[in-house]
């Protein structure tokens, strides 16, 4: 039976909800255009079984949820999926992935985010992205420096450190690559909204797809980052017009030379504000 991956298209925002607070999941589904059930670092150790049960008990649209499972090949990893098959839950993050080949061989009836967040698992990005059942790939900055025996992926301006900017472009260009969606990484600082909303307006420049979170208040801004401004698209609209009137491949429009890296740009311009 051939399994069929739908794309990953849940919206840009992505709430982190811990599995074990079954009274958080359903206004976590309320604010965030998708939820992402955690059952790895959100949830102690002492609290995972409890998690796991809440988890099947507590059920949200299976179109709009995630659920992030413990790393593969540990016993908790083992424990989520057992949870899992008595849920209407196939889309996995998988915390930690380092093998595209062993996310086939232990999740092939799931779609797959794989959470890029250690040295290795950066470094096989590309060889992730190729697995057929991930539709996804997010990195970590915090889990990727404790990788590396490094205590901060920021330096005091609140900007990331080169390692960590290397990494989040690697992961992007790797999901880009092979037809993938790209998630950029949560913002910590939950009271700087204004930091957050800058990293957000990056990813969409660069090309994420989405952005994860960790307060429902980092929602909303996320949302406005990842909204085309009206004038983007007019401009767009206006731009795509004159290309379908145009002779020739290559024109002039507004005293800017035009060519089909710019049409395409304008096009996802007007699909993120359809979406």
């Amino acid at each position: 039976m051939t399994v069929i991956y739908p794309p990953f298209e849940m919206g840009p925002s992505l709430l982190f909800c811990p599995a074990d607070r079954p009274e958080r999941y359903a206004k976590a589904a309320e604010r965030a255009d998708a939820v992402i059930l955690d059952l790895e670092d959100a949830v102690a150790p002492e609290a995972k079984a409890a998690a796991r049960q809440a988890l099947q008990e507590n059920l949200l649209d299976p179109e709009r949820t995630i659920v992030r499972v413990n790393p593969l090949g540990t016993p908790e990893f083992a424990l989520d999926t057992e949870a899992l098959r008595a849920t209407p839950y196939r889309t996995v993050m998988v915390a930690k992935a380092e093998s595209g080949q062993a996310i086939v061989a232990a999740l092939t009836d799931y779609s797959v985010l794989a959470l890029c967040e250690t040295a290795l698992g950066v470094v096989r990005a590309a060889e992730i992205a190729q697995a057929r059942n991930v539709v996804g790939l997010m990195w970590g900055a915090e889990d990727l420096v404790a990788s590396l025996g490094g205590s901060s992926s920021r330096t005091d301006d609140g900007g990331y450190r080169a390692v960590a900017l290397q990494a989040r472009s690697q992961v992007l260009l790797a999901a880009g690559a092979f037809g993938k969606a790209a998630i950029d990484a949560v913002y910590l600082n939950i009271p700087d909204i204004d930091g957050l909303y800058q990293e957000a307006q990056d990813a969409v420049a660069c090309g994420f797809s989405a952005t994860a979170c960790i307060h429902p208040s980092q929602v909303e801004h996320l949302r406005r980052a990842y909204l085309p401004p009206r004038a983007d698209i007019e401009y767009a609209q206006a731009l795509l017009m004159a290309a379908d009137e145009a002779e020739n491949g290559v024109f002039s429009f507004q005293g800017r030379m035009i060519d089909g890296p710019v049409l395409k740009q304008a096009e996802q311009t007007l699909r993120r504000a359809s979406s």
